[in-house]
């Protein structure tokens, strides 16, 4: 669904942002004004955050959100989850008629301990501890994804506190040619679980379950090799037929053969391909434009010393080569 919520028109999308900062900021606050309210809080946040798992947008965090909404409802409205003859619907009901009849035991000192101190903690909270916070909020050089507190009970997370306009990709390639050079040589991709590689592959549904891998190479996209070293390593264990990282993998080019010779990073441009158009006539869902290398050709011998300036274990091919 993402392919064609994208390519929805502009007053869509204007739609789409005006919905997200009402159930995001307004909503929130039917929580305090009753029972009914509240209730249709819940109800309108899992209904957003279905409409997010179903355009594949944040993996299990949309189920995580989906769970505190639940609290909106009262026993009366999650009563249908329940057998009538069941031990916790019984036990639910005989709770309310006691409490009904005004026959709830008396709170005893014990019971108020925990009252305390979740007082105190959110008097902490609020008072000293969210200061430095919300300065650094109305700043006009905020600060993302910073701790401002030793034991990090307070901080901002600002994973997505810019957007970028364009998705670049790393394309992980490999050949069998002693000659990376060579204009003949051919140079196979390696494809993830889920994120853009074969232009010819449809989005899939990334829900609940989070590819981790996947999620780290599109942040490596916005940086150089030399900030994401991990890529090189990944590059390493390619060279060596890795099982362990070849698992992480939706497709191995050299499954069953030989061990690549050389591994490459090459840089794309992505974007959805047009609804009705010739590419997309073609089956292509998405169109690539090449930016230039990541990372240039690499081979086990000459990832040895930055393994080793590294203390990595250097990989060792699984194969003898001829």
């Amino acid at each position: 669904m993402s392919y064609y919520i994208h390519r929805s028109p502009w007053w869509f999308h204007r739609f789409e942002t005006l919905s997200n900062h009402f159930v995001e900021l307004i909503v929130p606050f039917f929580t305090f004004l009753g029972r009914r309210m509240c209730m249709v809080n819940g109800a309108i946040q899992i209904l957003f955050q279905v409409v997010l798992i179903v355009s594949g947008n944040l993996s299990f965090l949309n189920w995580l959100t989906i769970v505190p909404s639940l609290a909106c409802f009262d026993d009366a409205s999650l009563g249908f989850l329940f057998r009538s003859g069941a031990g916790a619907k019984k036990a639910v009901l005989e709770i309310q008629s006691e409490d009904v009849a005004g026959r709830t035991p008396a709170p005893t000192k014990g019971m108020h301990i925990p009252n305390f101190a979740n007082a105190g903690y959110c008097c902490l909270l609020m008072n000293l501890k969210s200061i430095p916070v919300v300065t650094n909020l109305l700043s006009s050089r905020q600060v993302m994804n910073t701790s401002f507190d030793p034991l990090r009970i307070v901080n901002t997370y600002g994973a997505f506190g810019s957007i970028t306009k364009e998705r670049t990709e790393v394309i992980f390639q490999g050949t069998l040619s002693p000659d990376p050079k060579d204009p003949e040589a051919l140079w196979e991709e390696y494809q993830f679980m889920c994120k853009p590689g074969d232009v010819y592959r449809r989005p899939c549904l990334l829900s609940p379950y989070h590819y981790r891998l996947d999620w780290l190479m599109w942040f490596a996209a916005f940086q150089t090799y030399e900030q994401s070293e991990w890529v090189i390593h990944i590059a390493g264990r390619l060279l060596s037929n890795d099982s362990t990282v070849l698992s992480l993998l939706d497709h191995n080019p050299f499954q069953g053969r030989d061990s690549p010779r050389w591994v490459r990073g090459e840089h794309f441009r992505y974007k959805f391909s047009q609804p009705g158009s010739a590419s997309a006539a073609q089956g292509k869902w998405w169109l690539r434009k090449r930016i230039g290398a990541y990372f240039p050709p690499v081979n086990l011998e000459g990832l040895r010393g930055y393994f080793q300036s590294r203390n990595w274990p250097h990989p060792h091919s699984q194969q003898n080569r001829k």
